[in-house]
């Protein structure tokens, strides 16, 4: 008789530990509660800090003509939809935003999402099957990442940002005879860098790609008037689908893919992301629309959100610090190994700047990031107290200035100790 136990679902939960290592140690970085907001400044724990954790890149989760467009929507409509696109969750506040932001993006049609997630995960999910290749960054969005899974294509990645790799994977694979999909992100999240949108596109027509660039930190940051790296580089008419996201820009949440009319038309009837999801409330699309237009209208907040994030790249390397090859509204501070980031983002912290930390697999483990961001409301003066505090905390910790080589020593001392 077999005496073998079967094994818990639950025990890979009861045996992840290391949250609660970090917790023990007081630098778990995670799951704040904000007590409140004013934009570029927040109360968390009872204290105020300077935000350069929020991708609200253009400030406008606070402009008045916003706030008064959601709650207009909010009296006319309601709190919610209550149902999907295809019944009773459309309004007419859908089908304008999604004519607008086809304008504004130079595509045939825009489709809007319930999340930003969703228009990566629910589009490439469902446009391509087991049939069909796609070529992707090792770097790209954990959304593309779910699509491709759930397409069942088969997925080539090739090394980040590198052309002569990518060409390598299409030439071996030049015979394939399904669709081909190459998919990048316009701005690489964790590290602010741009995709060479004009060599991608070359390359994947070349080998007959059709061309995804997900332009979700891209939108309202690069570009003319903020249209977003395939805009930036002359490509938007060469870029077959452009997704995005509502909750960085746009001061909201949901999210977009710009398209041909036939692969809109594919996907309300096809995409189970789609059909089977409640459509974004009212509120959120007024929100949004409302932001579009003040983009529209005020192209010099983009010009300022570039403004204070290059000031600030540029006063950090000056101070010695590592921002990588970061050229958008995405400042990354290289620190170091995971123990060494975490204290330097508890110490901020303390000292009231709010910032994210990067941890592995999204890094490597020796070159942990602290991701800044900046807004186009973001004032100087709060800035260069940013600028000090990191410059105070880099010493102290041994990141920056003349005790970097000898507390190398000590962080492997602490890595060895916490076991994160």
């Amino acid at each position: 008789m077999s005496t073998k136990t079967n094994k818990d679902l639950f025990d890979k939960c009861r045996a992840y530990k290391r949250h609660k290592v970090a917790q023990e140690y007081g630098v778990y970085p995670f799951f704040r509660p904000l007590d409140d907001s004013e934009g570029s400044r927040v109360l968390i724990e009872g204290k105020p800090r300077i935000m350069l954790g929020s991708n609200n890149y253009l400030g406008l989760t606070h402009h008045p003509e916003v706030i008064a467009a959601a709650k207009d929507a909010l009296d006319r409509f309601g709190t919610g939809c209550t149902g999907s696109r295809m019944l009773n969750g459309t309004l007419n506040l859908h089908n304008q935003l999604e004519e607008e932001l086809a304008t504004f993006l130079g595509k045939e049609s825009v489709l809007l999402w319930s999340t930003g997630f969703m228009s990566n995960s629910g589009s490439v999910g469902a446009i391509c099957n087991r049939k069909d290749i796609i070529f992707a960054d090792r770097e790209d969005h954990a959304s593309l990442i779910d699509g491709f899974i759930l397409s069942q294509a088969k997925l080539v990645r090739f090394k980040h940002n590198d052309m002569a790799d990518l060409e390598r994977k299409l030439e071996m694979h030049k015979d394939f005879t399904g669709g081909k999909l190459l998919a990048v992100d316009g701005v690489y999240s964790m590290t602010g860098e741009l995709a060479p949108v004009d060599q991608v596109v070359a390359l994947g027509r070349k080998y007959g790609c059709r061309i995804l660039v997900d332009e979700a930190h891209a939108i309202g940051t690069i570009g003319p008037e903020g249209r977003g790296s395939a805009a930036h580089f002359g490509m938007t008419d060469h870029v077959d689908l452009i997704t995005g996201t509502f909750s960085k820009t746009f001061a909201s949440m949901g999210g977009f893919i710009g398209c041909p009319q036939e692969v809109k038309d594919y996907l309300m009837h096809n995409s189970r992301q789609f059909m089977y999801t409640a459509s974004f409330t009212p509120s959120v699309a007024a929100t949004i629309l409302t932001a579009l237009r003040i983009m529209r209208r005020e192209p010099e907040l983009v010009d300022q959100c570039r403004a204070n994030a290059s000031w600030m790249r540029t006063e950090l390397e000056r101070m010695g610090f590592n921002c990588l090859a970061s050229n958008t509204a995405v400042v990354p501070i290289v620190i170091g190994p995971v123990e060494q980031m975490l204290w330097f983002n508890k110490r901020i912290y303390e000292e009231g700047v709010f910032a994210n930390p990067v941890l592995p697999p999204a890094v490597p483990t020796n070159a942990c990031l602290v991701r800044t961001s900046y807004m186009a409301t973001h004032k100087r003066e709060d800035l260069q107290e940013a600028l000090d505090i990191f410059e105070t905390v880099g010493n102290e910790l041994g990141v920056i200035g003349p005790n970097k080589e000898a507390m190398a020593e000590h962080w492997a001392q602490v890595a060895e100790n916490m076991s994160i």
